[in-house]
C-alpha cells in the first residue's frame, strides 16, 4: 500500500483495439433464459429463473449503486445497465459458512484465503437489450486511490475492508460475523468507486462469485470445451493439459482459468483464457440441453445459491426482461485497453499500466451510440467525390507475420512500398492472435484500405475505430497468397507483442471474443 495522495506517475498513451473472433458454436437461440444461463459464471443464476427461488441468492447490502438517480421508467441514463462482477478468493460460501475439506480440495488454491479480487468484469447491456459486452479489468491495473494512493486495482478491496474491520474493533464490535459483513461492506464500496473512477461508468448492479461456484456451475453443465495452442504443466494452479480441444471439469477449468505462470502475455492471456472459456460456456448450454434437463437446472440453482451474491436492490426478473431479445452471438467477451503489461509499480512490484482517458473513451464507445462527425463545409472527405485520392505516401502502414515464415512480412512490406506506400514497420505478430491474413483500418470503407486489400489478393478488412484514419495493419498469415517482393528498406526484427506490443511499440489488446463460430478457440 503506498503513501495517501502520492500523484500517479506519467504513462504511456493506450494502444490499438484488435478485431473481434468469433467462438464456436451452432446458431445461437434467441432467449432470456439462454443468456442468463450463459451469464451465471458473471451474473447471477439460471436456476433462480428457472425453479423461482431467487430471493434464495445472497445479498449485499448497503452498497452504493447508480440504480436509483441514474435510473428513470427501468432505463439507465447513462444509456446502459452496468454489472460489476467480482471472482472473490473465498474459501466460504455465499452464506459465510466454511468450505469442507472435499470442498476445499476441489478447489487446488491452498487453505490460506485471502482479501484480493483477482478477476474484475463490467458488463455492460445498452438498454435496448440487443448486445452484452464483458469487458475484464487486468488483477494488477494501477490506479490511484485517493484514500491509499497508488495501487494494484485487486488489493483495493482487502484495503477497505481491513481498514473497516480495524475501525469497528477499535469501536467495541467483537461479533465475528458482525465484523465479518460489515468490514465487506466497504471493500465491496471501495471497489465499486474504484472501478467507477477507472472506467468512468456509474456501477448499476454489483455480482460476486466465489471459487466454488466456478467449480459447482461448470461440473452442472457437464464441463466445458476449450482448446490450448500448447500443452501445459503448471503447478502452482494444478494446470496439466495437451494441446489441442478438451472438456474440463469444474476443478481442472478453475486451474485451466487461473494460470498466469508461465503464459507468454501473464494476466492478459489468463483473461483471455477466461474469456474464450465463457463463450464456450454459451455454446455448451446452449447445445446440452440445459435449459430442458431439470437436473442440470437444478444443479445450477444449488451451484447459485451456494456462490453468488447480487446486491439487494437488483430487480433480476426486470433484468430479464430487458434481456428477452438478445441473441447469444451478440455476448462479447474483450479487456479494457492498457499501455503496458510489465511496467514497475513504486515499491518495484510488476504492474499494468492505464491511460484513464482511453479506458473512458473504451466505454463510451462500447455504447456503439457515438454520432459520427459531421465534414466541414468546406472540406470533402471523399477522395473519389472530388476526384482527389489521398497519396500511398500520406498512409502510415504496418505490416505484421503472423505466419511463422521468416520474411513474409517483409515481403508483403516490399510490395506496398514499391507501390508509394509508407512502411512504418514490420514485425511478428502475437503468437495465436489472428488466425487468417486480413487488413486493419479505422474505417472498412476508407479507399486507401480497399486499395492495400485489393493489391494484396483481396484481403478482408477488419473495422479498428482505434486506429489513426492515416494508419493501416496488414496481417501476414499462412493462408497469403498474395505478392510480395523484396523486404521494405528497414524492417523491425524484433517480434511484435512479446509479451505485448504492435508495429508501433505500443502493447496491443487481446482479441474480443464473441460467442460465434464451430469451435472454442484456441488460446495460449
Amino acid at each position: 500500500m503506498t503513501e495517501k495522495y502520492r500523484p500517479v506517475r506519467d504513462i504511456q498513451a493506450a494502444p490499438v483495439a484488435v478485431q473481434s473472433t468469433k467462438q464456436a458454436g451452432p446458431v445461437v437461440v434467441r432467449s432470456v433464459v439462454a443468456f442468463l444461463s450463459v451469464l451465471v459464471l458473471l451474473i447471477s443464476g439460471l436456476g433462480y429463473f428457472a425453479v423461482g427461488s431467487i430471493n434464495d441468492v445472497a445479498n449485499a447490502g448497503n452498497l452504493t449503486l447508480g440504480g436509483g438517480a441514474g435510473v428513470r421508467d427501468g432505463q439507465s441514463l447513462d444509456g446502459a445497465t452496468d454489472i460489476l462482477l467480482v471472482g472473490s478468493d473465498s474459501r466460504s460460501d455465499a452464506q459465510g459458512n466454511t468450505l469442507s475439506d472435499e470442498e476445499l480440495a476441489m478447489l487446488r488454491a491452498g487453505d490460506e484465503e485471502n482479501d484480493n479480487t483477482d478477476t474484475i468484469m463490467v458488463i455492460r447491456v445498452p438498454n435496448d437489450g440487443s448486445s452484452a459486452s464483458a469487458v475484464s479489468i487486468p488483477r494488477d491495473t494501477y490506479i490511484h486511490d485517493d484514500e491509499y494512493g497508488n495501487m494494484k486495482i485487486n488489493g483495493v478491496y482487502g484495503a477497505y475492508k481491513d481498514a473497516r474491520h480495524a475501525e469497528l474493533s477499535e469501536q467495541g464490535f467483537t461479533n465475528d460475523a458482525e465484523l465479518e459483513s460489515r468490514s465487506k461492506e466497504a471493500g465491496r464500496e471501495g471497489l465499486i468507486d474504484a472501478v467507477s473512477n477507472l472506467t468512468g461508468i456509474t456501477v448499476d448492479h454489483y455480482a460476486e462469485i466465489g471459487l466454488l461456484g466456478f467449480v459447482l456451475l461448470t461440473d452442472a453443465v457437464g464441463g466445458v470445451e476449450v482448446c490450448l495452442n500448447e500443452p501445459v504443466n503448471e503447478p502452482l494452479s494444478g494446470a496439466d493439459f495437451d494441446a489441442g480441444r478438451q472438456t474440463l471439469g469444474g476443478s481442472d477449468a478453475l486451474s485451466f482459468v487461473r494460470q498466469r505462470h508461465g503464459l507468454p502475455r501473464g494476466d492478459l492471456d489468463r483473461i483471455v483464457r477466461q474469456q474464450a472459456f465463457m463463450a464456450s460456456l454459451v455454446n455448451q448450454v446452449l447445445s446440452s440441453g440445459t435449459l430442458t434437463n431439470p437436473g442440470k437446472l437444478s444443479a445450477l440453482a444449488d451451484a447459485v445459491m451456494r456462490s453468488v451474491i447480487i446486491d439487494e436492490g437488483w430487480d433480476v426478473m426486470g433484468f430479464a426482461t430487458q434481456l428477452q431479445n438478445l441473441a447469444g452471438g451478440n455476448v462479447t467477451f474483450t479487456t479494457i485497453p492498457v499501455t503496458s503489461i510489465d511496467g514497475v509499480g513504486d515499491y518495484g512490484e510488476s504492474v499494468v499500466t492505464v491511460d484513464l482517458n482511453q479506458v473512458h473513451t473504451f466505454f463510451e464507445d462500447a455504447l456503439g451510440n457515438n454520432e459520427p462527425e459531421e465534414p466541414s463545409s468546406d472540406e470533402d472527405t471523399s477522395g473519389e467525390a472530388t476526384g482527389e485520392a489521398t497519396d500511398n505516401a500520406d498512409v502510415m502502414v504496418h505490416v505484421l507475420n503472423a505466419s511463422g515464415e521468416a520474411g513474409l512480412a517483409g515481403g508483403v512490406a516490399g510490395h506496398l512500398e514499391g507501390l508509394g506506400y509508407t512502411i512504418e514497420e514490420t514485425g511478428n505478430a502475437i503468437d495465436g492472435l489472428y488466425y487468417e491474413s486480413q487488413v486493419l483500418a479505422a474505417d472498412p470503407t476508407d479507399p486507401q484500405a480497399e486499395a492495400i486489400a485489393a493489391e494484396l489478393g483481396g484481403l478482408p478488412i477488419v473495422a479498428n475505430t482505434s486506429l489513426d484514419a492515416d494508419t493501416i495493419i496488414v496481417i501476414s498469415h499462412t493462408d497469403y497468397a498474395g505478392p510480395t517482393a523484396e523486404e521494405a528498406s528497414e524492417p523491425t526484427s524484433t517480434p511484435v507483442g512479446q509479451p505485448g506490443g504492435d508495429a508501433s511499440g505500443e502493447p496491443i489488446l487481446s482479441p474480443e471474443i464473441d460467442a460465434g463460430g464451430d469451435g472454442p478457440r484456441c488460446v495460449n
